[in-house]
């Protein structure tokens, strides 16, 4: 069948539409992404603004227009962080249902964590052993361990290259007194949380998704997208740690203007790098692996799997 996902994050709703049965890997149909920065709209009350709401209808009618064209089945959609923790949620929840028809399924930082997982587990297969997942999205860190499919521990942490930018860097490029700020805030905060993974021991394999990591590694030589999604890509701490003074003294302008960088995130890079560094730094990874599977097959490989046991 002919499922879609719609994924109202922090950054984008990206509609992503896959041919799948149960048993078999989801096949890529078609893609449909639209920029809102959810995360950034929020005013301060931590509120979405009415021109935001106004927006995200918008966004949400065309992707489930893009949806009905490419003759989608099922379309699950649902929201991350940017939606979960806005002080109207409930609100903007009731007005997207109420003129799309679209029910979004808020998912919790632990549920986006172990979903994820789920992804990288099926991606890499047991052979990888002893997983540890990390996921830089717009507005939270979600980090996740285990050996089998759901994982043995999973948080999220309010660590998103979005929401750090707007609350942290205001100046372009930034300053440096900020940056500083931001790096002991960041490292403070991932801290907390090393001890709950490493009485499980070390893993035998670490991986990353999201937009953030992949650009990271493709500044560090990584391979294009374009070559497709078999390549083996890496990023390791040694260039990170060479790359995350050099990015901090660019503007955005010029951020955009590096291999792999989109103008939608040069802006954030920064600050997703600085959660990077930091994440490799307190758990102890020096290399890791990019994963091109994250939380919305994550999604789908769920679905998939309820749908064999019916």
């Amino acid at each position: 069948m002919r499922l879609g996902v719609l994924d109202v994050g922090s950054n984008t709703v990206h509609l992503l539409v896959v041919d799948a049965h149960p048993g078999a890997r989801p096949l890529p149909a078609h893609s449909h992404k639209a920029e809102l920065r959810l995360a950034q709209l929020l005013d301060d009350d931590g509120a979405i603004g009415p021109d935001g709401v106004d927006r995200l209808i918008g966004v949400v009618h065309e992707a489930l227009q893009a949806a009905e064209d490419k003759g989608v089945e099922e379309l699950l959609p649902f929201a991350t962080s940017a939606v979960r923790e806005a002080s109207n949620a409930d609100d903007v929840l009731a007005r997207v249902q109420t003129e799309t028809g679209a029910q979004l399924q808020v998912l919790t930082g632990a549920e986006e964590a172990r979903l994820t997982f789920l992804a990288a587990r099926r991606w890499f297969g047991w052979s990888a052993g002893k997983l540890l997942v990390l996921d830089i999205g717009g507005g939270s860190l979600e980090i996740a361990y285990g050996i089998d499919e759901d994982p043995d521990a999973a948080v999220s942490l309010p660590l998103g290259a979005g929401r750090l930018t707007s609350a942290w860097l205001p100046d372009d490029p930034p300053a440096t007194e900020d940056i500083r700020a931001l790096r002991r805030h960041v490292r403070a905060e991932i801290a907390r949380t090393v001890g709950e993974f490493s009485r499980f021991g070390a893993p035998d394999h670490v991986v990353a998704t999201s937009k953030t990591f992949r650009q990271l590694a493709r500044i560090s030589g990584a391979a294009r997208s374009a070559d497709g999604l078999y390549v083996q890509r890496e990023l390791k701490r040694q260039s990170l740690e060479a790359w995350v003074p050099r990015l901090a003294g660019m503007t955005t302008e010029e951020r955009a203007e590096l291999p792999g960088v989109s103008d939608g995130r040069a802006g954030q890079l920064v600050a997703g790098a600085l959660v990077a560094e930091a994440a490799m730094d307190l758990f102890g990874v020096e290399t890791l692996e990019i994963c091109p599977w994250a939380l919305r097959e994550g999604i789908i490989l769920r679905r998939l799997d309820h749908m064999g046991s019916d």
